[in-house]
């Protein structure tokens, strides 16, 4: 299903595209006091994008670098180079301990890398532990949004998801009630699980520790719960320093949901007595994605979402609609280079309207980006036939100017004289939700030939 196809199916339900629409741009607005009330934020940004550029300039030495401090610490390192060799790994960890039960805090490399089904076809009982990830599971559906996975939900289908799943009461949708039952939910869980793995928001190459950010303290609960831990981190995850991690926890969590900072921010840098730490570095095209020129930048990305709640576009079709695990305007940057053929169609999902690229952190110029891979799928001929068609011909009008013209001024005229039903019909994508405008009565080149 083309974005499009699946946009219109989300925006269907009116009240709930308006509901999604401001319910983000609420975020976008807290993100922007919180923006306001850092004088020198501007400058962190700044700063911020100089040492994600650094890092992508000489990611292999500082992985290098990492790896070598992280075993140092007594850290068993994995290398996975695809998403079936994350999965294997993590399975080859709970097998060799013949565990069972395991608890995950909210990690969108396991998202995508398909981690869930993979350890239940296998016999392993997963559990997600963020709530709105629980959420999702028990819906049996994936993440909308990469930091408010269960946005594209009321809070009265929250509560009868919880009442079917975990016997909550029928009809109430208090969100503490709610939130109450799924603490004491999970609670047995945490409990009873042999291992527990997290995402990494920033991993530190001088010290070979790993950085978790969460607001509802799952992550820490599981890691210290459980006897063994694993982390599995994208390979971009890398910061030089450990003075460089302030720059970007100011800069996170007021750009996700405009908070000051995370309500815990976990270090974790070697194993508990008694236990193990593993950490999984994970390539899975991130290294295809760093050799192209036009779109390493996107690597920078720290995952905050800020680009998804400000669009218009994502706003209002929902995150469901992007056919990936992550969605909105960065999402639509690396998606076709993991797929092209597949994901044509989302670099065109967008307005270019530039406002991604304002809130963007990390300063990454998405919209620059997402125009680049327009003209990539036009030049392979990764477009449908009838757009590739469309485009010639109007490439061909484009460079004969009396022509132009002279279809300019039929165009006028058709409009004023045609019926309507037959200028709003099933074949006029842009009249099934619209009205054209007025035509006018001359061109904006005649009206400038007689008036210049």
């Amino acid at each position: 299903m083309t974005h499009a196809s699946a946009a219109a199916q989300f925006i269907s339900n009116e009240p709930r595209t308006d509901w999604h629409d401001s319910s983000l741009w609420w975020v976008r607005q807290k993100r922007d006091m919180a923006a306001h009330q850092i004088p020198e934020w501007e400058q962190l940004r700044e700063l911020a994008s100089r040492i994600k550029l650094n890092v992508l300039s000489e990611l292999d030495e500082y992985l290098v670098q990492f790896e070598d401090n992280a075993q140092r610490n007594g850290v068993t390192v994995h290398w996975a180079a695809d998403a079936k060799e994350h999965n294997e790994i993590v399975l080859s960890i709970l097998r060799r301990h013949e565990y069972t039960k395991m608890v995950k805090s909210k990690s969108m490399l396991t998202e995508e890398c398909h981690l869930n089904p993979f350890l239940e076809a296998n016999g392993i009982e997963v559990i997600d532990t963020d709530l709105g990830e629980r959420i999702v599971q028990l819906e049996e559906n994936v993440p909308s949004h990469i930091v408010m996975p269960a946005i594209h939900m009321k809070k009265e289908e929250i509560g009868e998801l919880f009442h079917e799943k975990i016997g909550t009461e029928a009809g109430n949708a208090d969100p503490q009630y709610l939130t109450e039952a799924a603490r004491g939910h999970l609670r047995e869980y945490f409990l009873k699980a042999e291992a527990a793995l997290t995402g990494v928001n920033f991993a530190i190459a001088n010290t070979g520790g790993v950085v978790v950010c969460t607001n509802e303290g799952n992550a820490d609960m599981g890691v210290h719960l459980a006897k063994v831990q694993i982390h599995s981190m994208g390979m971009e995850k890398i910061i030089p320093r450990a003075e460089d991690l302030g720059v970007f926890t100011r800069l996170l969590a007021r750009s996700a949901t405009g908070q000051p900072i995370t309500v815990y921010t976990a270090h974790h840098h070697r194993p508990k007595p008694g236990g193990e730490m593993h950490i999984i570095i994970v390539d899975n095209g991130r290294s295809r994605q760093l050799g192209r020129k036009d779109f390493r930048k996107s690597l920078a990305c720290i995952r905050c979402g800020a680009c998804m709640n400000t669009c218009p576009i994502y706003r209002r079709s929902g995150g469901h609609s992007y056919g990936y695990t992550v969605p909105g305007p960065i999402g639509s940057i690396l998606t076709p280079g993991i797929d092209l053929k597949k994901h044509k169609d989302l670099p065109f999902a967008s307005t270019l309207c530039g406002s991604c690229a304002d809130v963007c952190p990390v300063k990454i110029d998405i919209h620059h980006q997402l125009y680049k891979w327009r003209q990539v799928i036009t030049e392979e001929k990764a477009q449908s036939a009838g757009k590739g068609f469309a485009m010639n011909m109007a490439a061909w009008l484009f460079r004969h100017p009396w022509l132009y013209r002279m279809a300019g001024k039929m165009g006028r005229l058709a409009l004023k004289i045609t019926p309507r039903a037959l200028v709003y019909n099933r074949w006029n994508d842009w009249g099934k939700d619209r009205e054209l405008p007025t035509p006018p009565k001359q061109s904006f080149g005649e009206w400038y030939r007689k008036n210049r």
